[in-house]
Parts: structure tokens; C-alpha cells; sequence
């Protein structure tokens, strides 16, 4: 256990880190327990110091082939490593990859990195189109169904990614489900379908239609084992879940915002179980969780969810509420700029050199936002080693 000390700009008090914040909490763990959970952490892309002087942004996007020469590769993977090391599977090539930006080719390469390290927990990854030009349904499917099988030959479970093109071209109900029952009739299981809402993707405003989400996860429930919700509508979640239950289908949160009682649920008995992917997994009234916050909050994450196995609901949840107080601050308006938080919490705990982003992400949030995430990541014991994040955080101000 190491403690530091951190004069912060405009702050009264010193900011604490303490590389053990839960260590009583540590100390009530009575050996392995069961999981109860199926969790995923999405993970974000580490870049070389060598994309620091080039010119992309927002405005101004670099094409795929050129971000892919400033990836670093290495330490990405290593991230992934250490995210698995704390307990969780892989949530591959998906929005905090920022995939919309790195293109098919680096996400087929993450997608083979990830299954080549092999990790116990798994990995499920995106089945998108962004390796096609799309000009109708049909090419919908052909192209989620190519990466879909790509991913489940390296081992993965393919995770169907909401296809804009829908809302773009305002397909009514019908088509979402014709659509969705091709691409699942033309794959074998086990595959989760993803629901991300226009605060993570403005282009999807409107998705799934009427019915159309029921209908879809109830074609081949055998096949569709579950769905990713990403609205940050945990009502709607609790609604959603309940419906899934009755076919022994999950509900992975997405919600970074509401997570914390979310995956500890209404009812935190399990009814029965299932099995996924050769996966025992524990079916109820509570969510399983696929979430870009976990990749930065790894450590006390997993360690709340193994004290929530064993019935240490008030650990959990205490470990649970810093998290998810850090996550508001991390996903706070514009949602879109989430990874920024992420890569400045493993920046600082050592994970990599610096903290860009593809299409230099990093410079759309303030100084006062990171000071903010700091703060709440020391609290909520996301800082992992404390001289180092103090160094790190220090050299970080002298800068500004």
C-alpha cells in the first residue's frame, strides 16, 4: 500500500491517492467465488508516440489506413491482458475502440490480437459493415454476416453492431426484423445483438422501431442469447431484461450511468442458469454488464463483483457507488468524448505513454474535466499505483 499527495489547482485540500482503497474490503474476500455475472469491459486503442504531431481531429478524420500506422499495438494488447487479469472478458472492436474511426482492418486485427492472447474469460467483439459499401438490406446482411463468422472462427462471439443505415434510410419495423432474421439465420450461435442509442451515435435516433427489438431477440432464441443496451434508460432496462428471462436470454448494461444496481438487480437470487459459449452463466432479475467503463475501473470492479458473488451486497455497492460517481464524471456531456476519461485513468496508471485517441480526441476535453476525473478515480480506488499517478499527474500539470 502506497499513499501520495497531489496539490491540485483551485483545490482547498490535497488530492489522496491510495493504491489500496479497499483494502478492508480486500480482506473480507473468502476465497474464489462463483460468478454470477457474465462482464465484458470494452476496451479503448493505445497510440504511438508518433501520432502526436499528426493532424487528424474531428473536423479533419484521418483515414483508416493512416491511424492504423500510429496504433500501438503492443500496448494495447497489454491493456486487454491486464483488463482480463482483474476478472473480465473482452468487449473487442466496439465503440470505445472508436470503431467508426479505426476502420475493418484494424478492427480485424484487434479482433485476432485479442484471440490470440487466449484469455480465460473470453472475448465477444462487433460484426459490422465497415468493410463494404452498403446500398440496400441485403447488403446488410451479407456484410454483418462476413465479420460475424471471421469473428467466431478466432474464437469470439460475435456482438451484432446497430447498423445506422436503417435510420438513415428510415427502414420501417419490418425491415429491422427481416434484416436481423437473415444475419441470424445465415450464423450459428451464440450471438448478442447491440442497441446503442444517439447519445453514443447521433445517426442512430429512432432505432429499433415499434416492436422491432422483441421481435428480433425472440426469432431464434437459442442462437441470440442476449442483447447489449446502451440508452442509459435503466427503467427501460429492468422491462427489457424481464422479457429476456423468460427465454433464458441475458441483458448485458451498457449504462455507465445506472450500472451499480443494475447488475446487482431487483432480486439478486438466481432462478436457474444457462449455458453460453460452453459458459455456465447465472439467469435472474439483474443484468450482466458489457461497459466501456470497466476498462477503467478494472480493478475495484472486479473486486466489487467478486464480494457481490459471495453476498457482500454492502461492499459491493460502496465499491459500486465510487465507480459509478467516477463514470458520470468520465461519460458527461458529450458522451461521445468518454474515452478520452478512460485513457487518462490508464495513462496514469501506467498502461501507456501518453493518453491520445484516434482523431486526437483527448484535446476536446478541458483541463478542469480531467482534474474532475482524477479526483473521482482516486476515490473510487481506479488509481493503481500512487507514485506513479502522482508523478504522472504532476508532470501532467506543470504542463498545462
Amino acid at each position: 500500500m502506497t499513499v501520495r499527495h497531489v496539490e491540485l489547482p483551485g483545490r482547498r485540500e490535497a488530492l489522496q491517492i491510495d493504491d489500496d482503497r479497499w483494502r478492508d474490503h480486500r480482506a473480507a474476500l473468502r476465497g474464489d467465488s462463483p460468478q454470477t455475472r457474465l462482464t465484458y469491459a470494452a476496451a479503448h486503442v493505445v497510440m504511438r508516440e508518433s501520432y502526436d504531431g499528426v493532424a487528424h481531429s474531428d473536423d479533419s478524420p484521418g483515414r483508416p489506413e493512416a491511424i492504423a500506422q500510429h496504433i500501438d499495438w503492443d500496448a494495447t494488447l497489454r491493456h486487454r491482458r491486464y483488463l482480463s487479469e482483474q476478472g473480465f472478458g473482452i468487449g473487442e472492436a466496439m465503440d470505445t475502440a472508436q470503431r467508426m474511426e479505426i476502420g475493418w482492418e484494424s478492427a480485424r486485427r484487434l479482433i485476432e490480437g485479442t484471440a490470440d492472447l487466449n484469455l480465460p474469460n473470453g472475448f465477444v467483439a462487433g460484426a459490422w459493415t465497415d468493410h463494404t459499401t452498403v446500398n440496400g438490406p441485403a447488403d446488410l446482411v451479407d456484410a454483418v454476416v462476413y465479420q460475424a463468422s471471421f469473428i467466431q472462427r478466432a474464437g469470439g462471439i460475435p456482438i451484432i453492431l446497430s447498423m445506422p443505415w436503417l435510420c438513415v434510410n428510415a427502414c420501417d419495423a419490418q425491415t429491422y426484423v427481416d434484416v436481423y432474421t437473415s444475419i441470424i439465420g445465415s450464423l450459428d450461435g451464440p450471438l448478442f445483438i447491440h442497441w446503442l442509442g444517439e447519445m453514443f451515435q447521433p445517426s442512430l435516433r429512432g432505432y429499433f422501431p415499434g416492436d422491432s427489438f422483441d421481435r428480433v431477440m425472440k426469432v431464434d432464441p437459442a442462437k441470440v442469447r442476449g442483447a447489449k443496451l446502451s440508452l442509459l434508460d435503466d427503467a427501460l432496462e429492468k422491462r427489457l431484461r424481464l422479457a429476456l428471462l423468460e427465454r433464458d436470454q441475458i441483458l448485458l448494461t451498457g449504462d455507465d450511468l445506472h450500472f451499480a444496481h443494475l447488475i446487482a438487480g431487483d432480486d439478486k437470487s438466481v432462478v436457474r442458469r444457462t449455458d453460453i459459449d460452453g459458459r455456465d452463466v447465472a439467469l435472474g432479475n439483474f443484468s450482466h454488464a458489457l461497459l466501456g467503463i470497466f476498462d477503467g475501473i478494472a480493478a475495484p470492479a472486479g473486486l466489487a463483483l467478486r464480494l457481490l458473488d459471495q453476498g457482500e451486497t454492502e461492499r459491493y455497492d460502496e465499491i459500486m457507488s465510487a465507480c459509478e460517481s467516477l463514470s458520470r464524471v468520465v461519460f458527461e456531456p458529450p458522451t461521445t468524448l468518454y474515452k478520452v476519461g478512460l485513457a487518462f485513468i490508464a495513462y496514469l496508471n501506467g498502461h501507456q505513454a501518453n493518453w491520445m485517441l484516434v482523431n486526437h480526441l483527448e484535446r476536446q476535453r478541458s483541463g478542469e474535466h480531467l482534474l474532475r476525473v482524477v479526483e473521482a478515480a482516486a476515490l473510487a480506488g481506479a488509481l493503481t499505483d500512487a507514485p506513479l499517478a502522482a508523478d504522472r499527474l504532476g508532470s501532467w500539470l506543470n504542463q498545462r
